[in-house]
This record gives C-alpha cells, structure tokens and sequence, in this order.
C-alpha cells in the first residue's frame, strides 16, 4: 500500500514533486523518534531546501544518532528527499485546533539547535577540503561525502566557483568538466588525489595585488568594448540600468553615504580610461557621487506616470564618457511622501550582470549601518578588478593563450554565419534598437526537462540550448548553427565579490549534418560546452583577432544570436523599513544581437525574455518563433530520440493551414484528372483512365 498523504503538503524541490508527509513517515519509523514535522523552506542562498523537526525519546540526541537517521532515511528515500536540515524540538507547536502550527516552527538554521552534521565524515584531508568548499559555495550546514553535486543545490555557475576554490586551495589545475563527470563529492576527492600524484600539472599564477606604480592595463573585454567607443562615442548599447520601487521612509543620506562607500570599496566605479602613448590605460581616482533627486509629488497621476517613464528611459540612454567620471550615476524620484523610484546607470566596462548583484549586497549591508550613525560593516577587499587585468596579461601569455586559441580556432573554423531569415533585409550598418517578448514554459513542461536532463546526464541548459539550436536548423535550414552564451568567468574566489567586467562569450557550435536524432544532438551538446567551459580563460577579443570573421568592426561579430539561463546570484534588497518591487520601463532597449533569449527559473517554471532588434523582425515573428520552441520542447520531452527534422513545432493555426493547403492540393489533383479525361481526343476514357 502506497500512502499519498494530503495534497496540500506536496512541494517541488529542484524539479522533483515532493510529499511532506512521505518523509515525515520515514522519520517516525527511526527508533526514538515520538513525531516529525518537514517544511520547505528558503536557504540562505536564495534556494529552497527541506527542514525535518523531530521530537526524540528523552536522552541525548548525539551526532551519531543524526547519522543513523540519516543512513535509516538514505535507504528508505531517494537523496532529494532526505532532509538538509534536522531540528530538534522538545515538542511540536500546535494550533488550538491540535494541529501543528508550522508558521511557529523556527525559522533559519543559525537559529535553531541541532542541525545534523553529515552522514559520512570525511576520511581524508581532500575530502575535508571538498566538504568545506562545498558547504561554503552551496550554503549549506554540512555536506555528506557521498552527496552529488548537482542533487543539492549545484549548477552550472556554482560548479565554477566550486572548482575555482579548489584550484586555489590545493594548487592544482582542475578542469571544470571534471565535476561535471565525477559529481560525487568522495569519488571526485579520490580522483584529486590522484591527478596531485602527477607531476606535470601547471599551477595557475595566483591573484595577487599588483603596484599601481605603472602603467594599468585594460583586461581584453575592456578593450574591446573601448575600441567599439571609440567607433561609437557613447553608444547606450552598453548601458547597465537597474531601476527599483522603493515602499517606506527612506533615508536618502544614508543611501548615499552607502553608494560612496561602495564606489570607495571598489576602484573600477572610480576608474576612466584614457590613452597613453596610443594605448588604452585605466586611471583610478578619487570620487565622490551625488544623487540627483526629481519630486515628482505635484504632479498629477498621468502625468508623473509619463515623467517616470520619461526619466528612466533618460537615464538608460544618456551616454557616458568613459575619459571622465561617473560611470556610474543614481537618480532618485520622489513619486509620494513614503515611495520612490530608484535608477542605477553604469556603464558595461565597469560592471557586468553579476556585479549589480555584489552592488545590491553591499547597500543591504552598508544602509542600516549609516542609518543608524555606525560604522560600515565590510571588511575590505584583497584585490580590485585591475590586479586581475593584470594577471590576465600575464597569465595568458605564449603557451596557456596558444592552448587555448588552437581549441577555438579548430572548433569554429569554416563555421558559416547564421542566416536568420528577416522581416526586413540586413542593412551594412546595422543598429542597436531593439524591443523585447516575454514567455513562458509550464511548470510541468519545466519539471519535465529537468527530469529529461538528469536522466541523460547534462545540465538544464544544455538540454534548453540544444532545443535552441534545433528551433535554429530548422528556421535556417543550416547544417552548422552557431549560438554565443555568456559564461561569469570568475574562475578565482577572490573575483566573486568584486564589481568589474568579467563577463566571457562562448562560441557554442552544433552540426546537424545527417538529420540526428535529438538525443545524438544533445549528447553533442555536452561535450561542446563541457570543451568550452575548459577554454573560457580565451578572451573572445583574441578569438575574433584569430579567426577574422566577416564583419569583425560591427559591434558583435562572429555571433549573431545569444542563448543564457541565467544562474547568476540573485539578491533581493531588504532594509529595514524599506519594501522594494521591480520597474518595467517602457520604450526600446539596446540589442547587441539580432537575437537573445534569456530564461531563468522560477516557481511557476522556466521564464524567458527574447531581445530582438527591431530593424530585422517584427514582434510578431519573434513571439510565433518562442512558441515554436515551446511546442519543440513538448516534443522533446515526449520523443527525444526523434529525428530533428520531424520534431513538431507548428502552432495550431500552422497545422490547420498546412491541413487546408494539402487538402486544396488533393482537390486540385482531382480537378485535373477529370479535366484530362474531358479534353481526350482521339482516345476512349477507358484508354485514358488505363494511362
């Protein structure tokens, strides 16, 4: 007999549809457990993990009776039900009812008592460095020497930092596809072990400060996105805007005492660029922001709307200077006496999607702190983003850039460029402006991906570019299709709090040479981006230097069309006294690209935006394009094994009228075949009909 339990217990977890209750059962069946309660809680990383509270026989509740739980629990559940938290608790809260009051279970694991440690201690010092690393990249009180990865919270992004961190502690070279492979944290510790027997291993040059004695280089991103400056003086394609609604009584000098505070903590907010002997160098130096503030409060409803909007979009295409000061500047409007409208411009050679992210988590911390007349509260920063231009020069020199150029050049070479087909032809200058189209896959259809992924051992975004690249084939009739991501590239654990450019593009190029099978195609797929992750370290500047594509001096060669799942760490702003919500600003947007999708995960499933550029398509063909991949991905998940060609991807109103023009066909066939057989002359309709 199977129990159920109540439906309003169940939860999804990572992909997997949980029953509460199921494990609750599993627990109670430990001896020494009187009662357990789980609930699904949000982590301190932003994630969801399960907390078991149990109610024991009075004694000692030791560590080793956490771990016989555990063990107990490991062989009755599957390990993505197994708990990541267990709580003790002399008795369960009730309602007046009788019930268990789950909104009174304590809340946070720091403040809660007997959190279990792992199941299985570490034997080893590796597996002791794996276990610390692991629990301080996934946030997590303890981690189990047999746990996978990607089964606790890892992914894509997390995978970096993981192996950045073990690259720095143990002095080795660990290729990032290595986890990917061996996601076993005691398994992957034995391999270490093993690969640090090897003598040959080179050691990656550490992160270190460098003098500001010299001459600053720009990193090789910086680079090229001042050359394209110099040919665009002040183009806004490059603008970072962040725009926030701010709810309460907000103290507008402490929040620009916190702005300063981080623009002093980190030297690229301070930082232009000038030439020196025909070269490009960055100059540090001292700033100090103001916040240029609009009361909009007179205003009647209309027209403070159209003055927001009006604002906003002022503020995301004002270009900057990149010779002088800000490249970063903050508006405040004052919509009511208790809201207001927050907009954050900076420029993209001073930061990237990860590093507004480092912003917002500074602010959470410095503002209570100013508010409040106190001392802020960070310690400082080891090294700034212009130590690690200095070591890309360095680290990427003769031998380590060759390695990792003959890579690229190999892969992408007679590569084709992607033809898309357009509303409108292409012109020899192309433009930037671009508007947007919003969708969205079901939450089944996300669950099911997600399970279709682990099934065939690759990653979500894997198996959502794969599908990416098919919706491509099949639009271009291209047998090479060639699609860019953006890949973090913070491979050290210093560069993860820093605010800078560090943001790398990946050439990721599938064939569909033969018609394959989808799960030919997504196999592909895996050993290219598990290829590219090893090779990110080469600057897209210098593969465009080698491969010298048609139209290298546009703004974006070589790749026309970008696909990102976007894992990057998010951070939601909480201040005390503050509510913030997000900002919609109307009008057209920056596209680098003729194409970009980006999606990203979310309770009611995966969430997509597509960028387009508006002088190629019409909003309509990219809407009618993401409702393709959308059916393709059904299909997917029902037939992986189906060749790419026949995978459906029509809408309804395309199956009807393909339906209706075969069917118009037919009746034209038959109308001349009876017209053959009335204009015969000189034969019978017998002879005609025989013919």
């Amino acid at each position: 007999i199977e129990y159920l339990g109540r439906r309003d217990q169940q939860v999804k977890l990572r992909g997997y549809r949980i029953e509460l209750e199921e494990i609750e059962v599993g627990i109670r069946g430990y001896a020494g457990v009187q009662d357990a309660v789980v609930v699904m809680r949000e982590g301190r990383s932003g994630y969801n993990e399960l907390v078991g509270y149990v109610v024991v026989e009075k004694g000692e509740w030791a560590e080793e009776q956490i771990r016989g739980l555990r063990e107990y629990l490991r062989e009755r559940l599957p390990e993505y039900m197994i708990p990541q938290h267990l709580v003790r608790l002399e008795s369960l809260p009730l309602t007046p009812s009788g019930k268990v009051d789950r909104r009174a279970l304590p809340v946070g694991s720091e403040r809660v008592p007997g959190a279990g440690p792992q199941l299985a201690l570490p034997r080893t010092p590796i597996e002791e460095v794996l276990v610390e690393i692991w629990r301080d990249v996934l946030e997590q009180p303890y981690v189990d020497t047999h746990a996978q990865f990607f089964e606790i919270g890892g992914h894509s992004l997390l995978a970096t930092q993981v192996v950045s961190r073990i690259s720095a502690t143990l002095q080795i070279e660990l290729p990032l596809r290595t986890l990917f492979e061996i996601p076993c944290l005691s398994k992957l510790a034995a391999h270490i072990e093993h690969q640090m027997r090897e003598p040959q291993n080179l050691v990656r040059l550490p992160l270190l400060p460098a003098s500001r004695d010299q001459d600053l280089p720009l990193s090789f991103a910086q680079q090229r996105l001042w050359f394209l400056d110099q040919l665009n003086l002040g183009d806004p394609a490059y603008n970072l805007p962040l725009a926030a609604r701010i709810h309460g009584q907000l103290n507008v000098v402490a929040l620009e005492q916190s702005l300063n505070e981080v623009i002093r903590r980190h030297e690229m907010l301070r930082t232009i660029f000038v030439e020196k002997n025909g070269h490009p160098v960055q100059q540090i130096i001292s700033y100090q922001l103001s916040i240029e503030q609009n009361d909009l409060r007179p205003m009647s409803a209309m027209a403070k709307e159209e003055a927001i909007q009006r604002l906003a979009q002022m503020e995301a295409d004002a270009p900057f200077d990149l010779r002088r000061c800000p490249l970063i500047r903050v508006r405040l409007l004052w919509l009511d006496d208790q809201e207001y409208l927050l907009l954050v411009t900076l420029h993209h050679i001073v930061a990237d999607g990860w590093s507004l992210g480092v912003l917002l988590r500074e602010l959470a911390a410095l503002y209570p702190a100013f508010a409040q007349g106190e001392a802020p509260p960070l310690s400082e920063l080891s090294i700034q983003y212009a130590d690690f231009a200095i070591w890309q020069r360095q680290w990427l020199r003769e031998k380590v850039l060759d390695a990792h150029l003959h890579y690229w050049t190999e892969q992408l070479r007679g590569v084709p460029p992607l033809q898309l087909p357009t509303d409108r032809p292409r012109q020899l200058m192309s433009g930037s402006s671009g508007a947007s189209h919003d969708f969205r896959l079901s939450a089944e259809l996300s669950h099911d991906l997600l399970l279709l992924s682990q099934r065939e051992g690759v990653t979500l975004f894997m198996t959502l570019l794969a599908a990416f690249q098919t919706l491509l084939y099949r639009h271009t009739q291209q047998e090479d299709i060639l699609v860019g991501t953006d890949i973090a590239n913070r491979t050290h654990t210093e560069t993860e709090k820093l605010i800078g450019f560090f943001v790398n593009l990946l050439a990721l190029r599938t064939t569909f040479r033969n018609r394959p099978g989808f799960q030919e195609v997504l196999r592909s797929v895996r050993k290219t981006v598990l290829d590219a992750y090893m090779h990110q370290d080469a600057p897209f500047e210098y593969l465009i230097e080698a491969l010298e594509p048609e139209g290298a001096l546009q703004q974006m060669p070589l790749i026309q069309v970008l696909f990102v799942l976007q894992n990057t760490p998010t951070f939601r702003v909480e201040l005390p006294g503050l509510t913030f919500s997000s900002f919609e600003r109307e009008g057209p947007i920056p596209s680098k690209f003729e194409l970009a999708v980006f999606m990203h995960e979310s309770p009611e499933g995966l969430l997509g935006t597509a960028v387009f550029r508006t002088d190629l398509f019409d909003q309509s063909t990219i809407a009618t394009w993401m409702e393709h991949f959308t059916i393709l991905l059904q299909s997917i998940v029902q037939r992986i094994d189906t060749p790419v060609h026949l995978l459906e991807m029509d809408t309804e109103a395309e199956r009807l009228q393909k339906a209706q023009r075969q069917a118009g066909r037919r009746r034209s066939i038959k109308a001349a075949k009876r017209d053959q057989l009335n204009l015969t002359s000189g034969e019978t309709n017998q002879e005609v009909i025989k013919e």
